[in-house]
């Protein structure tokens, strides 16, 4: 919301005022614009008096800090499946704020996937963070001018805040015994995945599907033709994960479903009774958060933003990831016993790096005509 929009929303005029011409309308602007730069100023003024009422030149007018503490309007955006934990930690970081620091902290929240929430960011979704599913479409907010560069180094764990790993699905009592990723090759198999050009839970699938094979022995001509036979196994190829969920379960498509760990887990806590493995060989789907520089020091919330992002590395936040399905990134709450058993140890762990970085993966798998593009041309002749 831009400045003019959250002041009109909040003002209430005696009547209607007159803007039947251009002068007065002109008129009106400019009194709104000085009333603006008057509330900034006195914002800024407030802040610098840290606390000290009787300080007259603390604000304007002698004007007490508190009355000018104001509330906040945070917009978070973030790819489908975090919905469940962000709605459980809002609340707390909400009440720990107002305690703090007397402010009332209102959050606008958009979930999709994650490459089309990117794109509505980089195309004027003025979001002061983001939580996306992998770095790759970070970097194109940060490309796009809006992330300055070092955004993964000021905060902890490279910037990465929750991370899952991938999960195969099967109908109940698994009748085409699909145990590993090899046997979504099988012939007569239907599986459910999203898609890697809207999706950043996809791309994970795909490079779990790729590095089953070269990170065991296989070359590279073995992992497109292992990953060539699965995808031709893919009769819908949905737009993110938390859809390719529904259609699985909702509309009972497919024998088998790619997904995150963490959504099968919370389809588990919704009433659903999914079989699923969690194949041994995997990799650790890593999820970065970042605050966009440019549009939190347009709306001057960049204290409450830094505030929030790192109030999703405690303790209590990551325990409502992994509450949620998400692995903790946090070393104590992964060791707190509820948690050791609920995630099963993977023997073989694999990461983006591991594959030659998101850059290199981007070019080589998904930029058009790529693998990706060249695994789907062939499927369909």
């Amino acid at each position: 919301m831009n400045p003019w929009q959250r002041l009109t929303q909040h003002l209430h005029w005696p009547q209607q005022p007159p803007v039947g011409t251009n002068k007065s309308l002109t008129a009106l602007k400019r009194f709104v614009s000085l009333f603006l730069v008057g509330i900034t100023l006195s914002v800024a003024v407030a802040s610098c008096g840290q606390g000290t009422s009787n300080n007259p030149a603390a604000t304007p007018s002698g004007a007490s800090p508190a009355a000018n503490k104001g509330n906040v309007e945070l917009t978070l955006v973030s790819f489908a499946v975090t919905k469940a934990a962000h709605e459980a930690i809002i609340p707390k970081f909400v009440e720990q704020w107002q305690k703090e620091k007397g402010q009332t902290v209102t959050f606008n929240q958009s979930y999709g996937g994650s490459g089309s929430q990117t794109r509505a960011v980089i195309d004027g979704l003025e979001a002061d963070i983001v939580h996306l599913a992998l770095a790759l479409d970070t970097a194109k907010i940060e490309k796009a001018g809006l992330i300055e560069p070092g955004w993964e180094k000021e905060v902890p764990n490279e910037g990465i805040v929750s991370k899952s790993v991938g999960a195969i699905v099967t109908r109940e009592g698994n009748p085409k015994n699909i145990k590993t990723w090899e046997d979504l090759s099988q012939d007569g198999v239907k599986l459910i995945t999203a898609d890697p050009k809207t999706s950043g839970v996809a791309r994970w699938n795909f490079l779990a599907l790729w590095g089953s094979v070269v990170k065991t022995g296989g070359d590279e001509t073995k992992a497109l033709d292992f990953t060539t036979k699965v995808y031709k196994n893919v009769p819908i190829l949905t737009k993110d994960a938390r859809e390719a969920t529904d259609v699985f379960f909702k509309q009972g498509q497919g024998d088998a479903l790619i997904n995150y760990e963490n959504e099968i887990i919370l389809a588990g806590q919704k009433g659903e009774k999914p079989t699923y493995t969690i194949p041994e060989v995997n990799v650790s789907i890593d999820n970065p958060i970042a605050i966009v520089d440019k549009n939190v020091d347009k709306h001057g919330t960049r204290e409450v933003a830094e505030a929030f992002v790192k109030f999703l590395y405690s303790p209590e936040a990551q325990r409502e990831f992994a509450k949620a399905g998400f692995r903790p990134v946090d070393a104590t709450v992964a060791a707190e016993p509820e948690f050791v058993q609920k995630y099963t140890p993977i023997k073989t762990l694999f990461t983006a790096q591991d594959l030659g970085g998101w850059a290199d993966i981007q070019k080589k798998f998904f930029d058009d005509g790529a693998v990706f593009d060249k695994i789907q041309g062939s499927i369909k002749q």
